[in-house]
């Protein structure tokens, strides 16, 4: 196996008995691209279009952060799509694993954008002179006292006219929809090859590790901070990405 490929998920595959919290381990950062793109409908579409959003927004000798950057699919699709502005992609993640492993597949790409790789909480790092903030699927493992918080200082940071993309899980009221939309949900990762078993441990491992909110409490939320625009760009089934413009 290359520094980048990965495995097949197959972590939730067997009976755990007490299934653990979920970490973004060594395991998990294996399997990881997998695992994101069965789980996650439309994953592919918003790193897509993240780089397209990168190429609109993205200004001359600015900064950009993917914040949560994972093994870096968001990262490198900002990068081919800013070359030669001289500006730099600011990758940020907690998991040394995750970023051990994002540094042999950036230095594998083609990519000629400048970026640097900072591992530590997103909710301690500066923000300055950015005209790209990106948090796919990253907003949603943050405890939620700190949410407030980093979306003000994401604002902050962002010069004007600057664009913030975060890429979540929802939750839906009433109850009913949100049950609807869990079983697509549930029926999608079935598409994709996982079973009853693997579906249920991952939820039990996720809860309370993930812990999602509505699409209101999100607009609401870019609203008081001061962005003059928010609003969804793509969903589907549970899964959504916003883009908001300072």
């Amino acid at each position: 196996m290359s520094d980048s490929e990965s495995k097949r998920d197959n972590l939730f595959a067997n009976p755990l008995g007490a299934v653990p919290s979920f970490v973004f381990d060594q395991a998990v950062v294996d399997v990881f691209p997998d695992m994101i793109s069965r789980s996650v409908p439309g994953y592919e579409t918003i790193i897509s279009h993240t780089g397209e959003l990168a190429a609109r927004f993205v200004q001359p000798d600015t900064n950009c952060y993917d914040l949560g950057c994972s093994l870096g699919a968001s990262t490198l699709a900002i990068g081919h799509s800013i070359e030669g502005r001289n500006a730099t992609v600011v990758a940020v993640d907690n998991s040394a694993a995750m970023l051990e492993k994002c540094e042999l597949i950036l230095a594998s790409d083609s990519a000629t954008t400048a970026i640097e790789l900072v591992n530590g909480d997103i909710c301690d790092i500066d923000i300055h002179n950015a005209s790209l903030v990106v948090m796919n699927f990253t907003l949603q493992f943050v405890p939620m006292e700190k949410r407030p918080g980093l979306l003000e200082k994401i604002y902050h940071g962002l010069n004007p006219g600057g664009c913030l993309i975060i890429s979540e899980k929802l939750s839906f009221e009433p109850e009913s929809l949100n049950k609807l939309l869990s079983e697509l949900h549930h029926d999608f990762k079935r598409g994709q090859g996982y079973s009853d078993l693997e579906i249920s441990q991952k939820r039990d491992s996720i809860e309370n590790v993930l812990v999602p909110e509505t699409l209101d409490t999100h607009i609401r939320r870019l609203r008081t901070c001061g962005f003059q625009s928010a609003s969804p760009w793509f969903q589907c089934f549970n899964f959504c990405s916003l883009v908001a413009i300072k």
